[in-house]
């Protein structure tokens, strides 16, 4: 197997200083006399090998160990009899030995773990693309976080897509969190993806959404599991100044224009996904009216909720208005190393945060277009007032 010829640097300085201490304790003994016998000790060696070195370096140290060994039992005990030196080498080479077998087992471990956790990886990123993300003029940056160590996905999801019906994007957070929540926000995200492209209105691509959570639910609750709700919030921009907004019960937004961070609720009031049953009602969108320097930064209650040391929740809207300075990147950066601060480390639920903006070329494009415009209006001015004063003299 390749692994077990792979030699890190790290694995031969371990090896390498196994194999100094273990010599340098026979010499010891050797000068000290028949007295102690501290290299008796050091079958400890080849067993640290084994769990931090490659296959040869683990049998370098054992080797090394067994000779010492037997230099050991042959010059350093006279008195012993030769029964008693043989029982002592064979001890060291079952040592020896067991190192070598600890060692393989381990690395096969080793292997097939990465083996699974490329997979495993494979499969995540699949189901949840690496911020940060870009639809058209649309770009999103931020940061997800698990709260089951270990899992790369769990219960929040996020998309955004270029459709012909415009630029979409979803955020959303499945009723608990981790491993198990992840088959109910698969199955809405996915039926996001293709419901962007074909439907013409957020209130039909929710609808989609939640005509696949049910059909989830119900296979769930055919095999034993838990039935879930899903909280989602869903954009739509349409050219320059035309968007919508459609909530299904998700947390509101934040809005960053001109250096002031707002928190807004448009589109609040509709049932998250799985539960629209209760009213029968169909969702609605309201439409917002942007600039195209604004900001929106979106995010779940992973993020809102979390609590610090003292019990207060994460106040995220005091953190964006501290830092509206710092591009969408590094506000994303920052954002996630002071969540970590402030709880310690310990997220009790999913965290994700999307700060979303138009690239700045697609900015820069749009105020270009206005000034164009408004200066053609005020050349076309003049014109049309000569025309009308010809117009009467006539």
């Amino acid at each position: 197997m390749k692994t077990l010829q792979r030699s890190p640097a790290r694995d031969r300085g371990v090896a390498a200083l196994l194999v100094v201490v273990t010599l340098a304790i026979t010499l010891v003994d050797a000068m000290t006399g028949p007295q102690l016998h501290f290299a008796l000790f050091m079958g400890i060696a080849p067993l640290i090998a084994a769990l931090r070195c490659t296959y040869r370096w683990t049998a370098v140290v054992a080797a090394e160990y067994v000779l010492c060994q037997v230099f050991i039992q042959v010059r350093l005990v006279p008195d012993w009899s030769v029964a008693s030196k043989v029982v002592g080498v064979f001890g060291s080479l079952l040592v020896a030995v067991f190192a070598l077998v600890l060692c393989r087992t381990r690395l096969e471990r080793e292997a097939l773990f990465a083996r699974t956790s490329m997979v495993a990886d494979a499969v995540q990123r699949e189901m949840l693309r690496e911020l940060p993300l870009t639809a058209g003029p649309l770009e999103a940056y931020g940061f997800y976080v698990s709260a089951q160590e270990g899992a790369r996905v769990g219960g929040d999801i996020y998309e955004a897509v270029e459709t012909p019906h415009g630029l979409r994007l979803v955020i959303g957070d499945v009723q608990g969190k981790g491993m198990p929540a992840i088959g109910a926000g698969h199955e809405v995200l996915a039926s996001f993806r293709e419901a962007a492209y074909y439907k013409d209105s957020l209130e039909a691509v929710a609808e989609r959404m939640e005509q696949a959570l049910s059909r989830y639910n119900v296979r769930s609750a055919e095999r034993g599991g838990q039935e879930r709700f899903v909280t989602a919030l869903l954009l739509e921009v349409r050219g320059e100044d035309d968007a919508r907004v459609l909530s299904c019960g998700h947390i509101p937004y934040y809005l960053v224009r001109d250096g002031h961070v707002t928190e807004r609720n448009d589109g609040e009031g509709g049932l998250p996904l799985g539960l629209g049953w209760l009213t029968g009602e169909g969702r609605q969108s309201v439409a917002v009216e942007p600039v195209a320097d604004d900001w929106i930064v979106l995010c779940t209650d992973g993020v809102t909720e979390a609590r610090g040391a003292d019990g207060e929740f994460y106040p995220l809207a005091d953190r964006l208005a501290r830092w509206t300075h710092l591009e969408p990147d590094e506000l994303a950066h920052t954002l996630r190393a002071d969540l970590e601060r402030f709880t310690g480390g310990d997220l009790k639920d999913d965290a994700t945060v999307l700060v979303v903006r138009r690239s700045p070329q697609a900015a820069r494009q749009g105020t270009t277009d206005v000034a164009d415009v408004a200066d053609a209006a005020g050349k076309q001015a003049p014109q049309d007032q000569l025309s009308m004063a010809r117009a009467a003299a006539a």
